[in-house]
């Protein structure tokens, strides 16, 4: 049976991941709210949220996870070419509210999208606290692709990525992993299987050796305070 979490109550525990059912896969939980505190709690627990327009906060943890452990990314020599000779400058932190507004837009054949105005406050409201981070992919002044995330100790969980041009959020994603392999995180948490992201190296694990790996990461220190530079 689900777990009703109740708004007013934003430090109340979640269940044990354990409990998520199998059908829809990783349904925890329902109802809740998206403080910064409940968040958090949720990522360092292996959950998210991921609800559609006009349906109460529903809560994730799927099995198997889809994780990118830094050495395992694959780049393949087209994706290569267009890094280095696409013409794009990456930057990080630069537009994290743009970034946002351009993953909420809906996908080609989709109506909606999940990313809501509650989401989008929600995460602003992470990112000034400094937990919430984006890259960005730019062609001259232009905003061509990029992707944002929550970074807690020495994992990054990606949440969305766009692109308005050939390869922009590969090139966006490819420069994260090369960042945060410089600033010793552990993985990326990339949530669910898609194609895109294990043609970059992408791996499924078990929901037990995911919750398992993150635990240990949280209270490691890495480069945090790159996510400050320029």
């Amino acid at each position: 049976m689900l777990k009703l979490l109740d708004p007013r109550q934003p430090h109340d525990e979640f269940p044990s991941v354990d409990q998520a059912l199998s059908e829809p896969e990783g349904l925890l939980a329902v109802g809740g709210d998206l403080s910064p505190s409940r968040l958090l709690k949720a990522y360092k627990h292996g959950i998210f949220p991921w609800y559609n327009p006009g349906e109460p906060i529903l809560w994730w943890s799927p099995d198997p996870r889809l994780v990118l452990f830094p050495d395992h990314l694959k780049i393949s020599r087209s994706l290569n070419k267009a890094c280095r000779n696409g013409g794009f400058r990456i930057s990080f932190d630069q537009a994290f509210a743009e970034v946002v507004d351009a993953c909420s837009a809906p996908r080609k054949g989709e109506k909606g999208t999940w990313i809501t105005p509650e989401i989008k406050t929600a995460y602003n409201r992470l990112h000034h606290l400094g937990f919430a981070h984006s890259v960005e992919c730019w062609l001259e002044d232009r905003l061509v692709g990029g992707l944002y995330g929550v970074a807690i100790g020495r994992v990054f969980f990606g949440e969305s990525m766009f692109h308005r041009h050939t390869n922009a959020s590969k090139v966006a994603f490819v420069r994260l992993v090369q960042w945060i392999k410089a600033w010793d995180y552990a993985l990326i948490d990339c949530q669910v299987r898609t194609d895109h992201l294990i043609s970059l190296g992408a791996e499924e694990i078990p929901r037990k050796s995911f919750v398992r790996l993150i635990g240990h990461r949280f209270e490691e220190p890495c480069a945090e305070t790159a996510w400050k530079s320029p």
